[in-house]
């Protein structure tokens, strides 16, 4: 069985905080959190065990996220000299925006898809890890896990998602997932 690990981040500063998204990498992880087919578990990483979800990341079959390449695997190159380019990944949002032309939230895949709206965004985040709650990020993060592999899923066995346009319409894409 092919080991599949779903994976999201969560940062500890904003672009704003570091002079612009060319700095991701000192946005800083406060929460990663992973889920592994081949383990049937949800892992959850504070910045002192990035390196046990790089290591997780490294050992995966193929990683599948929303955003990796442009973002979360930007902030991880922070913590090491690995080129995540090595890695097998699926980047959900790079996948659509290929095929569409133009890029797609996570919430406006999730609703029409899995009738699932997200239960916080980044700014949300931020704002817990100033205030120390790191189960709330945790949790949040958790849930755009889930989200994607079950959008993953769907897409899989589907061979569509859909999609709210910019106007609210509900559209379809087809993705061979």
């Amino acid at each position: 069985m092919k080991n599949i690990v779903y994976f999201d981040l969560e940062t500890q500063k904003s672009a704003t905080d570091v002079g612009g998204w060319n700095h991701k990498p000192d946005m800083l992880m406060s929460v990663g959190v992973t889920f592994s087919t081949g383990e049937g578990e949800y892992r959850i990483y504070d910045e002192a065990q990035v390196q046990d979800l790089i290591k997780q990341l490294r050992r995966a079959d193929l990683v599948v996220g929303f955003n990796l390449i442009n973002f979360d695997y930007d902030v991880l190159s922070h913590y090491t000299v690995f080129d995540f380019h090595e890695v097998p990944t699926l980047d959900l949002m790079k996948d659509l925006e290929t095929t569409l032309g133009h890029r797609l939230s996570l919430e406006s895949l999730a609703v029409p898809t899995l009738g699932a709206p997200k239960v916080a965004d980044g700014l949300t985040a931020l704002k817990w890890w100033k205030e120390g709650k790191i189960l709330e990020i945790a949790e949040y993060c958790c849930f755009d896990v889930k989200i994607t592999k079950e959008l993953h899923e769907y897409g899989h066995a589907h061979g569509e998602v859909f999609y709210n346009d910019r106007f609210g319409q509900k559209r379809t894409v087809k993705v061979k997932w």
